[in-house]
């Protein structure tokens, strides 16, 4: 015979899998610290006014 499950069980299970695999995406996208986002913000202006320290006039 078949074994007998509790659909309300196997629902939370499933559901506590999906919100899992949604955290670990969301710690990829948003998990950086603000010094980190500074840091990367600080290089790219960095780079960008050496840049168009560069350039030559016409």
């Amino acid at each position: 015979m078949a074994e007998i499950i509790n659909l309300r069980r196997a629902r939370k299970a499933k559901a506590r899998v999906t919100a899992a695999g949604q955290a670990d995406a969301n710690r990829i996208a948003f998990g950086r610290t603000r010094a980190e986002r500074q840091a990367t913000a600080a290089e790219a202006d960095r780079a960008r006014r050496l840049l168009d320290g560069a350039k030559r006039e016409e």
